[in-house]
């Protein structure tokens, strides 16, 4: 006997939220339902996928690796009715998009009406979030596609290009550095330096780029997002790095605030449409980089 999907939808749910209760009605069952579903695919795998605790749900080593092939069959699965009802029908249907927040707010507004003017019958659910995640999701079958700067590594997953976004510098008025024409090699140094937090990738890129170890200690400013970034620019806080379609969308625009472009051989990151590798959906994925085209 193999196990049934839906039992592989009950693993999935119990691990997701660590109670049979929750998971049941997750799943939209009768916790006895759900239960007795979890324990038939315990005596098809010949194994415990559970501990059963009183007021706690601890997976065991084998239900872990149940759940990790589990969702990737029921990504595929989900792949597979997506493509069956939008059969010779592209970008059409629930199109679940991740975005990294240093892309989301700059690229969309620009190029959604669009989309969807081209692509009347698609449903674009978005989800903004940094790069782990959203490559988490896109392996989970949690997400379809997302949009993520390279260069990042991760295996299992494809990409088609959107274009190329120039890294900038962006110095408060009056800094050694807030002159004119590119910065060269060497000014930028670590102490003058506010940055992202930590997981944004901008932040690792733009260091990796000018072999910058990240500022340590308790004192290192760290800023939630690029508006706020460049607020404590403005206020004269440091030195910090944009990228270029931020800076065209006008979020630099404020006094106090001074963009160059850092040496003549400026750093740039690529912007792609990321899924995970044998999606049924990747055709639609790259339909969707060519829509997003940077200009």
């Amino acid at each position: 006997m193999l196990p049934t999907l839906r039992q592989l939808q009950y693993l999935k749910l119990l691990a997701e939220h660590a109670s049979f209760s929750r998971a049941a009605e997750a799943a939209h069952v009768s916790q006895p339902a759900l239960s007795a579903g979890v324990q038939e695919l315990e005596k098809i795998l010949g194994a415990a996928v559970v501990e059963r605790t009183r007021g706690n749900v601890q997976l065991t080593a084998v239900g872990v690796e149940a759940v990790r092939r589990a969702e990737d069959v029921l990504a595929r699965t989900e792949d597979l009715v997506e493509a069956a009802k939008n059969a010779g029908k592209p970008l059409s249907g629930r199109f679940r998009l991740g975005v990294i927040p240093t892309v989301a707010p700059f690229l969309l507004p620009a190029k959604l009406p669009g989309l969807k003017i081209d692509y009347p019958a698609l449903r674009l659910f978005i989800r903004e979030d940094l790069t782990p995640r959203l490559i988490a999701g896109l392996k989970a079958g949690q997400l379809d596609a997302a949009v993520i700067a390279l260069p990042y590594t991760s295996p299992g997953i494809d990409h088609a290009r959107i274009g190329d976004d120039e890294i900038l510098a962006a110095a408060p008025v009056g800094h050694p550095l807030a002159g004119t024409g590119p910065i060269p090699a060497g000014s930028l140094k670590a102490e003058d330096l506010i940055l992202l937090e930590d997981g944004h990738c901008l932040r690792d890129q733009a260091l990796a780029a000018f072999d910058i170890d990240p500022p340590k200690g308790d004192d290192v400013f760290a800023a939630t997002s690029l508006h706020t970034l460049v607020q404590m620019v403005s206020s004269g806080l440091g030195v910090s790095f944009l990228p270029e379609m931020a800076v065209r969308a006008g979020l630099a625009d404020m006094p106090g605030v001074v963009v160059r472009q850092i040496s003549a051989k400026a750093p740039r990151r690529e912007i792609v449409v990321a899924w995970r590798h044998g999606s049924s959906r990747a055709a639609e994925a790259r339909l969707l980089a060519e829509a997003l085209r940077l200009d």
